[in-house]
């Protein structure tokens, strides 16, 4: 989990519709992630050697939970940021991913998408709500 210094609802409020992000464009790496575009419901981005991949939310919890599905992948996931309030000021994420692959293709891909997923995290937490 990642300590946030700013509200649950404000986070969520930035968060749950994806065209708040245009401004964290510069900051991600481009050596890693190339292509990025988004509208209020989808992220699309390009990251070597996996390709394309479309993220589209698929379910909001208002203050609580944002889950997002593949719509294009060449490995399919579900991603949930999860939001807990610890105090009037600041709450945690959690992000959680999901794939549905083989135990052969699990132990190889693990690790890069735990790492991917702790960048994400450690991206997000550094946004000014």
């Amino acid at each position: 989990m990642k300590q946030i210094p700013f509200s649950q609802e404000r986070v969520y409020a930035k968060l749950s519709d994806l065209s708040n992000l245009e401004s964290m464009k510069d900051r991600i790496p481009q050596d890693k992630v190339k292509d990025i575009s988004f509208d209020s419901d989808t992220l699309t981005f390009s990251v070597d050697p996996v390709g394309k991949i479309t993220l589209q939310v698929i379910e909001r919890e208002p203050f609580k939970c944002i889950k997002f599905e593949t719509t294009q992948s060449p490995l399919p996931f579900n991603l949930w940021i999860q939001l807990v309030p610890d105090s009037e000021q600041g709450c945690k994420m959690k992000l959680t991913i999901r794939v549905d692959i083989n135990p052969f293709m699990k132990a190889m891909v693990q690790k890069p998408l735990q790492e991917g997923i702790e960048k994400m995290a450690d991206m997000l937490a550094m946004i000014q709500y």
